[in-house]
């Protein structure tokens, strides 16, 4: 009883802080989609308001999805850990089926009943789940090279199927990040970890130098492209980099207080779908670099949430459930912010919370979910 009293009023301050940042997020996104996406709307689907209520929709059905997970105790998950990583593959292969959906020239969605799914997004949150329950039973054999070995074995498969399937490499750097810093997270010695990830990086840098100085050709693939793009993003202004100039354009023109919201020039046809990848350049143009701040610390702020919860929980399989979806919401934030800004070349990806998109909202919710669960178990057992 006395060892309680305190974590229980430490968990109630920590879950109302997270509920009130998701919410405020989730409410923040809602008018900027409605912003960024009421021309295009009105032209494309004859109605301002098509992707505002479509995602308002979504987020509806996620907010119940994490009350739902965050009543439930989070140790059955790891009863399921298989079937949910055999979901997570599977989800993926329906894309070849009758079921899968192209758009914009990819084949990433499902259409399920008359709503489309993105199979990527299920398999983020049942990997999540997976890899903490496989890590934690395999806790002694990551800290040697054969078990890292084995465990990246698991994980290239789902991103080998994420990338050839769907053509979707984000999410397949998403996976890897995600497992990774779940293996060196538990794992006694890190100096395989960073070994590895020192290759990683000595690995991309020698490709953009072998790309930039035609060691490699770059068009005998469009990511390579993209790579000489991204070095002289004006010499492919018309082409493959238009997105990309037209949203550094939208973040200049914006100052440090922006053009006020709703006033945005770009969203005007200027950056295509600008609701959906690009929504951070608009944030930038209308709320300016102060709007732009402010969006990054409440992002910086849920992920310090993640960690306190992380850290102080009372077993090794909550602590890599939370480091799982802290990873996810981090590198998900920074890839985006990255690519809008041209820090890294061009690659699809959402904005958590803020960017238009169902399925990504709905499970990322559910994976807040989860950190509530264990939240409300930190300190009790």
């Amino acid at each position: 009883m006395k060892r309680t009293a305190a974590p229980k009023i430490r968990n109630i301050h920590i879950d109302i802080t997270l509920i009130f940042v998701v919410l405020f997020l989730l409410f923040f996104g809602l008018i900027m989609i409605y912003s960024a996406s009421a021309y295009s709307a009105m032209r494309t689907e004859n109605s301002s308001t098509f992707f505002l209520f479509s995602q308002a929709r979504a987020t509806l059905f996620g907010l119940v999805a994490m009350i739902v997970v965050s009543r439930f105790d989070y140790h059955i998950l790891r009863k399921f850990a298989w079937p949910f990583y055999g979901i997570s593959c599977f989800a993926i292969l329906l894309v070849l089926t009758p079921l899968g959906m192209t758009k914009n020239g990819a084949r990433r969605w499902l259409n399920i009943f008359g709503m489309s799914l993105q199979p990527a997004e299920i398999a983020k949150a049942g990997l999540i789940i997976f890899f903490a329950a496989f890590i934690c039973s395999n806790v002694k054999s990551i800290s040697k090279m054969k078990g890292i070995l084995q465990t990246m074995l698991l994980t290239f498969v789902p991103c080998a199927l994420v990338y050839f399937l769907t053509d979707n490499l984000s999410t397949a750097i998403i996976i890897f990040c995600i497992v990774y810093i779940m293996m060196f997270v538990a794992s006694e010695r890190s100096f395989a970890y960073i070994l590895i990830a020192l290759l990683i990086a000595g690995a991309i840098f020698a490709l953009v130098y072998a790309v930039e100085n035609n060691i490699i050709p770059a068009d005998i693939s469009f990511r390579l492209s993209r790579i000489k793009a991204w070095r002289n993003p004006e010499a492919y202004a018309s082409n493959t980099s238009y997105q990309t100039v037209q949203a550094l354009y939208s973040i200049g023109s914006g100052g440090f207080l922006g053009k006020g919201l709703g006033q945005s020039t770009q969203k005007l046809g200027y950056i295509p779908e600008a609701q959906n990848d690009m929504i951070f350049s608009i944030i930038c143009e209308e709320l300016g670099i102060f709007g732009a701040l402010a969006v990054m610390l409440l992002f910086l702020l849920l992920i310090g949430i993640f960690f306190m919860v992380a850290i102080n929980a009372p077993d090794l399989f909550g602590s890599l459930l939370v480091t799982g979806v802290m990873t996810h919401f981090a590198v998900q934030v920074l890839l985006n912010i990255a690519v809008v800004t041209n820090t890294i070349p061009n690659t699809g990806i959402t904005l958590p919370f803020i960017s238009y998109g169902g399925t990504s909202t709905l499970f990322l919710l559910a994976e807040v979910g989860i950190v509530l669960s264990v939240s409300r178990k930190t300190g009790i057992e």
